[in-house]
């Protein structure tokens, strides 16, 4: 059974050995950010490489680059939100420059919105730098940012028309001191101890927001195939980002193992709400669910690889939310082009 059948579910299976090497490496690739090159980096065991997610029911088969750029002709596909998409824009990059590089043709101030171009193909693929999707401020010397519940980031509403794919996703910046505006108007906040505000919550602003993209998705005369990449996983243990939190298992972990994060659990299910009201919308949605094999894979991570060669014994900043490249994130466009062909079957039968 072929998965770009629709016939099984592609979030719901199992990790299983794989002896086949990744179909790039640190060595053939230039588009692996140092913080996620773990080989070159020095992490000293290479298990995590050789396990594929095996869907129940059927096979999910391995990212295919000719298809995918044959599918992408003429075409542009466009990445908005956070840092784990950057992590896996390099990895698609990587994955396709087995056949044909990328080049860059546009980037920002930061370097974190760019384009590039694959010229045999005309195929544009774009990263967009939105990461709460909504307006966001953060006022000099205060720690909150300023979220504008009701307001979109036009850094990427004013490149929608552009693309004919457009993936989006939230993470880990909800989880920010923030506080929230609608109508002009303080409404609430997330973490704002002794401010005498109301504390609304992180999945209150994250509700919103996918609201607020759902609507202009609705409304706007453009109308690309839209699709909500699911929450990112941490695997942080012994404390977090910003007190000692590590992540240095080896393997992933049994379905028995696996112990979901209350807060995952809590934006997870925001995001299924969110989807299953925009679907019954008419809206044109797909979700790309990563987060249970993701969830599986605490071995996934930098961890205090983020470094070149880090002195462990100086107990290291540990880096457990973004992935080694290569690594699991490749699954994720695994997962992604098996969306695109599916739809274009579903085009080509109308």
């Amino acid at each position: 059974m072929n998965a770009s059948k629709g016939q099984c579910d592609l979030s719901s299976g199992e990790w299983i050995p794989d002896a086949r090497d990744p179909a790039y490496s640190n060595s053939t690739c230039s588009f692996i950010s140092s913080f996620q090159d773990c080989l070159t980096n020095g992490r000293p065991d290479t298990g995590y490489l050789h396990w594929r997610w095996k869907p129940y029911g059927c096979e999910l088969p391995r990212f295919d680059a000719n298809k995918f750029l044959n599918r992408m002709r003429n075409k542009s596909l466009g990445f908005v939100g956070d840092s784990v998409f950057r992590n896996q824009m390099e990895s698609l990059l990587c994955l396709l420059s087995e056949v044909e590089e990328a080049v860059l043709v546009y980037h920002d101030e930061t370097f974190q919105t760019k384009t590039w171009h694959l010229p045999s193909h005309n195929a544009t693929l774009g990263l967009i730098w939105a990461p709460f999707l909504i307006k966001s401020t953060q006022a000099i010397s205060k720690n909150h940012i300023q979220l504008y519940l009701d307001v979109l980031d036009d850094t990427w509403t004013s490149q929608y028309h552009k693309y004919d794919y457009v993936m989006i996703s939230g993470g880990q910046w909800f989880l920010k001191e923030t506080i929230f505006w609608e109508n002009n108007t303080v409404v609430g906040c997330h973490f704002c101890t002794g401010m005498n505000l109301m504390e609304l919550g992180m999945d209150y602003s994250y509700r919103r927001a996918l609201r607020s993209v759902f609507d202009f998705v609705s409304s706007s005369e453009h109308k690309p195939l839209v699709v909500l990449r699911t929450w990112t996983p941490t695997h942080f243990e012994h404390g977090m980002w910003y007190n000692g939190g590590i992540c240095n298992r080896t393997k992933p972990y049994k379905e028995s193992e696996s112990t979901a994060d209350p807060v995952d659990v809590v934006m997870r299910d925001v995001e299924e709400e969110g989807f299953k009201e925009g679907v019954r919308n008419g809206l044109r949605l797909r979700l790309l669910d990563t987060y249970h094999l993701s969830a599986l894979r605490p071995d996934g991570h930098p961890g205090p690889y983020r470094r070149f060669h880090p002195d462990i014994s100086k107990k290291p900043q540990n880096d457990c939310l973004h992935w080694c490249l290569p690594g699991i994130v490749d699954t994720w466009n695994d997962m992604l082009m098996e969306i695109l062909m599916g739809e274009e079957e579903l085009i080509s039968a109308l």
